[in-house]
């Protein structure tokens, strides 16, 4: 049994503005405000671990300890099973460049790995996002999302973000950046988490 949360303000451990929004407006019907790391001049903690639960715990847990705020945080990233479900929990990394992230680069590096090996057509692959809400007396609960689908190529689409204009979720003819962002958010991996996060601690 999940705790039930029954606070009135909770801290996106987020410093993109895009991903705040669409949280403040997850939460609204359920009478929560949300605040961000760059608002409460959060640092982002270095991302250790190996995992998706581990880094997402991490940048909860520096939250919570920072602020004394209940806080949520997410790791995302993109598995591709010809490439033994790389890049994984190093989605971001495959596209760090010394000017920021380049994604276009990533999806191109993933792309030429994939043609190397010969990879046969669909090459399956699956979005995961998971949630960690932690509370300030240490206890913390665990949602897991996924949505899955196969990569095309060339790229389709200019909305959305990192690895979408390659995405096609399984039943739709478009990719993630073809979608229109109100549909992404329906059927994303960070959807699918959300919807296990309410049933489990705001149901």
């Amino acid at each position: 049994m999940s705790r039930r949360f029954d606070g009135k303000r909770i801290l996106i451990a987020t410093h993109n503005a895009g991903k705040l929004e669409e949280m403040a407006q997850l939460f609204e019907p359920f009478g929560v405000t949300v605040v961000g790391a760059a608002e409460m001049n959060l640092a982002e903690p270095e991302e250790t671990e190996t995992t998706f639960i581990g880094n997402a715990r991490i940048k909860a847990q520096a939250a919570v300890k920072a602020t004394g705020l209940p806080a949520l945080a997410d790791d995302s990233g993109i598995e591709v099973e010809a490439l033994d479900n790389q890049p994984g929990v190093y989605t971001a990394d495959w596209a760090e460049t010394p000017d920021g992230r380049d994604f276009i680069m990533a999806m191109t590096k993933t792309h030429n790995l994939l043609e190397s090996k010969g990879a046969p057509h669909p090459r399956r692959a699956r979005f995961r996002a998971t949630f960690v809400l932690a509370w300030p007396d240490g206890h913390d609960e665990v949602f897991e999302g996924k949505v899955n689908g196969s990569l095309v190529w060339p790229m389709r689409g200019a909305v959305g973000h990192g690895y979408d204009p390659m995405f096609q979720p399984d039943g739709h003819e478009m990719t993630f950046a073809e979608m229109d962002p109100a549909q992404k958010n329906c059927i994303s991996h960070r959807a699918d988490a959300f919807s296990k996060l309410i049933a489990g601690c705001f149901g």
